[in-house]
């Protein structure tokens, strides 16, 4: 596993529950708007957190946290990853997974063995746009689709989401993501954030008004759909 950073508590990545937030690097897409740039582009030079000194961490935690996020970069991209959540399972945390969807198989794997506890899937557009806005020109689409639906006949609890960029997403392209998702349990509209670290800082947000005109559009084919990042 490339654990490149830890976050030590947080209220706010596993809602209703105190976690720890663990990092990975690398990751399938090179979503333009990503965030976490470095962690994609740039992992191999990024240090290493040793597996020793998590593990470490999460003995000493117990009785304090009771969850562990795993995000990234991608996690199921970590060839390890059944592994490490074995480990850390085995401690007795909850374990909540932030993924790209792009490996079903894996995610398979782990919903069966009972690995996650809840997953947070990010949907980067519509089908029509899925490829350019991942930055995978030679996306398999399937795999997403079979991600959606397998999180959603999971039982677990789940969110699906998406990070709204004025430049990459029209309102007709949320209303075709609200129809390709329709009835999920719970979906974010995540307002995009500019940041030093994005891969290409070119992009803008859509003001609080124009997000919540979307979120009215998408209601009809997602009842549980929520507002995050606005200030």
């Amino acid at each position: 596993m490339q654990i490149k950073g830890l976050t030590k508590t947080t209220l706010l990545d596993y809602p209703g529950h105190v976690a720890a937030t663990l990092f990975v690097g690398d990751c399938q897409f090179k979503c333009p708007f990503c965030h976490n740039g470095s962690l994609v582009t740039q992992a191999s030079s990024l240090p290493d957190i040793p597996l020793e000194e998590v593990y470490t961490f999460l003995e000493k935690r117990k009785g304090v946290l009771d969850s562990v996020c795993i995000t990234g970069g991608e996690p199921t991209f970590q060839p390890d990853l059944r592994e490490f959540l074995y480990s850390i399972k085995e401690m007795g945390y909850l374990i909540k997974l932030d993924t790209n969807g792009y490996d079903p198989v894996l995610l398979d794997h782990l919903l069966k063995e009972e690995l996650i506890d809840y997953v947070a899937m990010d949907i980067k557009n519509s089908q029509e746009k899925y490829a350019k806005t991942s930055g995978k020109n030679d996306l398999d689409l399937t795999r997403i689709k079979l991600s959606v639906d397998l999180i959603k006949d999971s039982g677990i609890d789940y969110e699906f989401r998406t990070t709204v960029v004025r430049e990459l997403h029209s309102k007709e392209d949320m209303l075709s993501i609200a129809k390709w998702l329709n009835g999920a349990k719970s979906y974010y509209l995540q307002s995009y954030v500019p940041s030093e670290d994005v891969i290409m800082p070119i992009f803008s947000s859509y003001s609080k008004d124009e997000l919540m005109e979307i979120k009215d559009m998408m209601e009809e084919y997602l009842p549980n759909i929520f507002l995050r990042g606005l200030d």
